[in-house]
C-alpha cells in the first residue's frame, strides 16, 4: 500500500509540474520577487512592493530594461500599468540585447506607455527601440486620451507573425504589419522600460501588475 501511495503520489507530481502548452495563459510575474526577469541597461532600481512590480528612475541613467528570461515570437500579452505623468515608458516585445549579453544595447518592438496629459499621448503606438525609431507611421501618431492618467490602464498586445495589435481599456489603438522588423526581430524577450531622466530629475516610477501571456500557435 505505501508503494502504491508514494507511486500516486508521483504520478501527481510530474503531472503539476508540465510545463505551459501553447493556448494556456502564464504568469510572467509572480507578485513576489523578479524570479525570470533580467536587468538589462540602466541603472534604474526594479522592486516588488504588495504585490506590483515597480520601476524607479535613476539620477542620468540610460534607458532600463527589466527582461524576462524566456523568449516569445508569437503571442497574446496583457498587463496592467500606471506611470507617472512626467514620465514615458514601454514594453519590449520581441526583442534582442546587441551580443546576446545583459550590457549590450536593447533592441525591438516597444509599445509606448505614457500619461494622456491636457493633450493626448501616443501611448499603444509601437517604436523601435534602437532600430530605427517610429514603426507606427507617422501619420497614424495621433494623440488620444485612452491612457487614463493616474490610473491603472489594461494594455492588450497581439503579435502574430509581421502584425502588432495593440488595445489600451478595451480600444483598439494600433495595427500595425511591418514585414521588415519580422525578419529581424520574429522572437526576443519581454522588456520593462524605466525611460532615461536627465540629472537633477525625479525618482519617478512606472509600476506594472498582472503580466500574463499566451503563446499562439504558429
Amino acid at each position: 500500500m505505501l508503494k502504491l501511495m508514494k507511486l500516486i503520489l508521483s504520478l501527481l507530481t510530474t503531472l503539476l509540474i508540465v510545463p505551459a502548452q501553447a493556448g494556456e495563459w502564464i504568469e510572467l510575474f509572480n507578485g513576489k520577487d523578479l524570479s525570470g526577469w533580467t536587468q538589462r541597461n540602466g541603472t534604474a532600481t526594479y522592486d516588488v512592493k504588495d504585490g506590483t512590480l515597480v520601476g524607479t528612475t535613476a539620477d542620468g541613467s540610460p534607458n532600463s530594461f527589466l527582461c524576462s528570461d524566456k523568449q516569445y515570437g508569437d503571442f497574446e500579452l496583457t498587463f496592467e500599468v500606471k506611470v507617472d505623468d512626467r514620465l514615458n515608458s514601454g514594453v519590449q516585445i520581441r526583442s534582442q540585447s546587441k551580443g546576446g549579453k545583459p550590457k549590450g544595447r536593447v533592441n525591438g518592438p516597444q509599445v509606448e506607455i505614457e500619461a494622456s496629459g491636457k493633450h493626448g499621448a501616443e501611448a499603444g503606438y509601437i517604436y523601435g527601440e534602437a532600430c530605427g525609431g517610429w514603426m507606427t507611421p507617422k501619420a497614424e501618431l495621433k494623440k488620444h486620451k485612452h491612457f487614463k492618467d493616474h490610473e491603472w490602464n489594461l494594455y492588450r498586445i497581439v503579435a502574430k507573425g509581421p502584425r502588432i495589435q495593440v488595445w489600451i481599456n478595451g480600444e483598439p489603438i494600433s495595427d500595425l504589419t511591418d514585414e521588415e522588423k519580422f525578419k529581424s526581430h520574429p522572437k526576443g524577450f519581454i522588456g520593462l522600460q524605466v525611460h532615461s531622466i536627465g540629472r537633477g530629475q525625479g525618482p519617478w516610477t512606472v509600476a506594472w501588475k498582472n503580466i500574463k501571456l499566451k503563446e499562439l500557435a504558429e
